[in-house]
């Protein structure tokens, strides 16, 4: 039997994602709002640079979620209007929404159907279609955890001129050909996300690992309005007094930014649970497990998602394809019934092409994979709070809903 940390106040439903806090995380929010700081104080700095050894980059950048990160990452690459950004067509609305506000235009590549992922020959094919036979980013989407293979989409990339922004928000702990995810050995920059039902939880709150230092003050000017102290970077005369040094108050700001901060309650939170990844990815890959040795043989009508070579996943979502007309049930009722028994599932996701912003601005391309993933797509319920007897209730719930 897989132990974890008992579940609080005796709930009975399963949501298909969910975080788990303990008694150490909410010590360590209670420890900073007993303090003086809540925001821009040392727990901030505390825990970049707890991510950035845990993901093996020099440097890691923090912010208010996973978009706010999209979004600083790509300005952080002079994505700028007029840019091309190529987008794997399943993904969340962030990651090409973020590619839209740094003013770039939007080329969905496909995806393979049994994993979800773009992979090199899927970028090559959107690269084909891209104006000009070009384009200045590419988004690799680590999807429900695990990755393609990173470094064919790398190769592809340096040919082109191409950047690589790696979107982890669902990957934190995965390893890929040998490094940690967000190391950047095959992209310029990564970004993730800790939102509730990701690996480790912040709330809501994202970051942004590079090996690059000036890239990573660029970042860190940008969330915060893009203001600097650093008086070595001051133009403006008014910022010194009479003997030649700034005034114990000024600050410059050289181009504007956001306010997309992460406070110190946030970072504490982080901090706290990311002392805990390696646990809390091993009871992932456990979960999963028993739910691919209880799931072959449910149903002809259930297959489990392909494993990729390239990669040891940290599981997110656990995504079962059902080929629901074949199995003669709808999607929605089959949800609309687990839900009654007190099992939460979702779909993840709708093809982003096909979205009405992107359909009208674009056209609807022809994406078969993205789409065959996204008509058998079924998450169910994942995370660290759950045990082995939860996977147990949650395929025979499935299995008995499936035979009618």
């Amino acid at each position: 039997m897989l132990r974890v940390t008992p579940k609080g106040g005796g709930a009975d439903f399963l949501p298909y994602g969910c975080q788990l806090i303990e008694e150490d995380d909410i010590a360590a929010v209670t420890a900073v709002l007993r303090s003086l700081t809540l925001t821009t104080g040392p727990a901030v700095g505390q825990f970049e640079a707890a991510l950035a050894s845990a993901t093996g980059a020099s440097e890691a950048v923090v912010c208010a979620n996973g978009t706010a990160a999209l979004h600083l990452a790509g300005r952080a690459l002079d994505i700028k209007p007029g840019a091309t950004a190529i987008v794997p067509t399943l993904t969340f609305l962030a990651t090409a929404n973020a590619m839209r506000l740094c003013g770039a235009e939007i080329v969905f590549a496909d995806v393979d159907p049994a994993t979800g992922l773009m992979e090199a020959t899927h970028f090559a094919e959107a690269l084909a279609r891209c104006p000009d036979q070009r384009a200045d980013v590419v988004l690799p989407v680590h999807l429900n955890g695990q990755t393609g293979d990173l470094e064919a989409i790398a190769r592809l990339a340096k040919r082109n001129g191409v950047k690589v922004i790696e979107d982890a928000c669902h990957a934190i702990g995965a390893q890929a050909h040998g490094a940690s995810v967000g190391a950047n050995r095959h992209c310029d920059l990564t970004v993730f996300s800790f939102h509730p039902v990701k690996t480790i939880a912040m709330g809501e709150g994202g970051a942004i690992t590079t090996n690059d230092p000036q890239i990573a003050a660029r970042m860190r000017r940008d969330r915060s309005h893009g203001m600097t102290r650093d008086a070595s970077a001051f133009a403006n005369p008014d910022s010194f007094d009479a003997s030649g040094a700034p005034n114990p108050w000024s600050y410059e700001m050289h181009e504007p930014g956001f306010n997309y901060r992460a406070n110190d309650i946030q970072c504490a939170l982080g901090l706290s649970q990311l002392k805990k990844l390696s646990r809390f990815v091993d009871i992932r890959r456990a979960l999963v497990a028993e739910y691919d040795s209880l799931l072959g043989d449910i149903s002809p009508h259930v297959r489990l998602l392909t494993r990729t070579r390239a990669c040891s996943p940290a599981w997110h979502l656990y995504v079962v394809r059902i080929d629901f007309a074949a199995a003669g049930v709808a999607r929605a009722s089959l949800m609309r019934h687990l839900a009654a028994q007190g099992i939460g599932t979702q779909v993840h996701y709708y093809p982003v092409h096909r979205q009405p912003y992107y359909a009208l601005r674009y056209g609807v391309t022809r994406l078969p994979g993205g789409d065959a993933y996204y008509e058998q797509a079924l998450s169910l319920p994942l995370s660290a709070r759950m045990d082995l007897d939860d996977v147990r209730r949650v395929v025979d719930a499935l299995a008995r809903a499936l035979r009618g």
